[in-house]
């Protein structure tokens, strides 16, 4: 009888991985900025100067626009995985406390791993599916509390359509590719000035003027710009070139675990045992989930049978 265990994944794929997930850990510490150093009530305006500058010099930098084909998918794919994904997961934050907020959201992983196998062929893995289940339940034991009961369908639908937007467009950012001879930073120029093109008009219509903004204002503005948004999206992207697309799902419900841990050591929040239990899962979800169970007691005895293949 055969009997499954995870393989060691090669020092280069641990290496990449590791670094990919230090996309979602910076993307955790948005929470702490907006409220510690943004001018309360205007989220877009926020989501705006995180995607738009940055791509803007990015795409001055690099000199590079797109050809052909590449006009339309990095329009789609800059709405999808930052225009459309950043509305909707403010007005499921307005809406809906933060701990259902971020429990929504962090199914998308699930609907990655259902999205690999319709969109990009892959076999289906009950293993990685099994994990991203585990995520959501470990990221809602750390931040839902018994104050967030409260229930509005149109949140729940932002959130869930958030997950859904940010999931479709990770999956067509791994079926697409990345066209020959343009750089990460390029690449990640187009989708960064595509979605922030998209948000202006929605910032407009939504916040009007932008509001004043002091020193501290600017630090947070340049972090989520520089750090959470350039920077952020060439290595994410990379990552998503480069490793399997429902590996790199998986290491999403790393920032909400790093926002409510954030919120322990810089705003005195504190965790229960629940909390504490929560984030063990969580941690065991994402780890497990970068690695592809095999029958490892049939591939000694039939060396011939092939590994788990992925979607490159």
């Amino acid at each position: 009888m055969a009997v499954l265990s995870p393989p060691r994944p090669s020092t280069g794929h641990a290496a990449r991985t590791a670094i990919t997930a230090l996309v979602p850990a910076v993307w955790g510490t948005t929470y702490v900025v907006t409220t510690e150093f943004l001018p309360p009530g205007h989220p877009f305006f926020a989501a705006l100067l995180r995607a738009l500058p940055a791509g803007l010099i990015a795409l001055a930098l690099t000199r590079t626009l797109p050809r052909g084909v590449w006009w339309g998918r990095a329009a789609i794919l800059g709405v999808l995985n930052i225009g459309l994904f950043f509305p909707l997961l403010f007005v499921a934050a307005e809406r809906l406390p933060g701990g259902i907020a971020a429990t929504l959201n962090a199914s998308q992983p699930v609907i990655v791993v259902a999205l690999a196998v319709v969109l990009l062929r892959e076999r289906p893995s009950a293993w990685r599916a099994s994990w991203a289940v585990a995520g959501v339940v470990g990221v809602g034991l750390v931040v839902l509390r018994p104050s967030s009961a409260a229930f509005d369908l149109v949140g729940v639908f932002a959130a869930l359509a958030s997950a859904a937007s940010m999931a479709l467009g990770v999956t067509l950012t791994k079926r697409w590719g990345r066209p020959d001879g343009v750089s990460p930073t390029a690449y990640a120029s187009w989708l960064l000035t595509a979605g922030g093109l998209f948000l202006l008009p929605v910032t407009l219509i939504a916040e009007g003027a932008p509001p004043a903004v002091d020193g501290p204002a600017v630090l947070g503005y340049l972090w989520l710009g520089i750090v959470g948004g350039l920077l952020a999206y060439i290595v994410w992207f990379r990552g998503i070139a480069e490793l399997p697309v429902t590996s790199v799902a998986l290491l999403g419900p790393l920032s909400p675990i790093v926002a409510a841990l954030l919120g322990v050591l810089v705003l005195g929040e504190t965790l229960g045992p629940l909390q504490l239990a929560g984030f063990a899962l969580t941690i065991a979800a994402v780890t497990a989930g970068q690695l592809s169970p095999r029958s490892s007691r049939s591939a000694k005895e039939n060396p011939n049978i092939p590994k788990e293949r992925t979607h490159q």
